[in-house]
């Protein structure tokens, strides 16, 4: 039997909208209880009510802060506090581990990351599809969208409309 593709999969998951700049999954553990949330575009809560570590441990607000931000036709990321000048900056896509890598000549900033959009397809990165620009200590990465993704983008919407979601990020909004 064949693997459904992931519109037939979203179509048949249980979900909840909110009308916020942020998508995250949260999916079971082996037990069966829902897990943690993975946020996979925008930035995530950085403060959690009644999270005690929060309070105590708080990171440097000078270290490097990864983040997506997708456009409609671009996959984007930025890492902000990035004081570096854009010549330092070394953006390449590792085909064989299907992932980008972001490094700076100085040694100073090393980070991969994939993209899950991509993974769920089965599509191949493409480097002539990567681009990256500094500004502002900021290194904003961009990756041009397949037609395969803007297609499927188009139908995911179709059915995103079909839910009804909350206005506001406070109040509860049932699953369907």
């Amino acid at each position: 039997m064949a693997e459904p593709s992931w519109l037939e999969q979203l179509r048949a998951a249980r979900k909840t909208a909110l009308l916020r700049d942020v998508r995250k999954w949260r999916e079971k553990n082996a037990l069966g209880a829902c897990g943690s949330w993975q946020v996979e575009v925008g930035e995530p809560d950085l403060l959690v009510p009644g999270a005690l570590d929060r309070e105590l441990i708080k990171e440097s607000s000078t270290n490097p802060v990864f983040m997506r931000k997708d456009t409609k036709s671009n996959f984007q990321w930025r890492i902000r506090n990035l004081p570096y000048p854009k010549d330092v900056y070394r953006v390449s896509v590792e085909k064989d581990r299907c992932c980008c890598v972001v490094h700076t000549t100085n040694k100073k900033y090393y980070k991969k990351f994939s993209i899950p959009d991509l993974d769920r397809f089965q599509l191949p990165l493409d480097s002539s599809a990567l681009s990256f620009s500094h500004a502002n200590n900021t290194l904003i990465i961009t990756y041009q969208k397949p037609t395969e993704i803007l297609t499927a983008e188009d139908e995911l919407q179709k059915e995103l409309k079909k839910i009804k979601a909350a206005n506001n990020g406070d109040g509860e909004c049932k699953t369907q």
